[in-house]
């Protein structure tokens, strides 16, 4: 008896273990996979000082994806790795001090990473992409406003997006030169992607 239990049990079980793969599968196969297009992707950042302009900076090195589900947008997904030796700032000299230990340290950090957790609708162009934002060796959650524009380049189908968030570089442990260099950076990347 005990024995017919068993496998009944095991049975159940791999049952269960093959619905849930099954499901699994089914949720990765409704959202659409869409490869991020370098020559169309700018990730712009700026930052103010006491006394000086703006500086405007932009990362020239950075691989992403993003998964959508257009019916379920919860669903979708969105990833972003930046070379953090590769921001400039248009001189050279600051461009160094940017990548250098007092800012981004990039000989010891020399990847950015932004990996969604959270997609949310909030009208029919904009969702909110909450995730964890991975600077420094240090994780915090970001929230970043996503402007969607749909549309078609080509052969392929194209999606086209712009992202802005606010990241507090004092949270990373930033603290080279606050508060004469403010606390806040703004980032703004604007892409085209691809459904590869």
């Amino acid at each position: 008896m005990r024995i017919r239990m068993t496998a009944r049990l095991r049975l159940l079980q791999t049952i269960a273990v093959s619905w849930a793969l099954l499901g699994a599968i089914a949720d990765t196969t409704a959202a659409s996979h869409w490869a991020i297009d370098p020559a169309r992707t700018h990730i712009d950042f700026v930052v103010d000082a006491v006394a000086f302009p703006r500086t405007h900076g932009e990362f020239k090195k950075f691989t992403g994806g993003v998964a959508v589900d257009f019916d379920h947008p919860e669903r979708s997904r969105i990833e972003f790795q930046v070379e953090a030796a590769s921001a400039e700032v248009g001189s050279p000299s600051f461009s160094s001090y940017v990548r250098s230990e007092a800012l981004l340290n990039a000989p010891q950090f020399p990847t950015i990473e932004f990996v969604s957790t959270s997609v949310r609708k909030i009208d029919e162009r904009t969702v909110r992409v909450t995730g964890n934002l991975t600077l420094l060796g240090v994780v915090r959650p970001l929230d970043v406003e996503v402007d969607v524009q749909g549309g078609a380049g080509g052969s392929r189908k194209r999606l086209g997006f712009t992202a802005k968030a606010k990241i507090d570089r004092l949270d990373f442990g930033m603290t080279s030169g606050y508060p004469v260099i403010s606390r806040e950076v703004d980032l703004v990347i604007s892409s085209e992607a691809y459904e590869s």
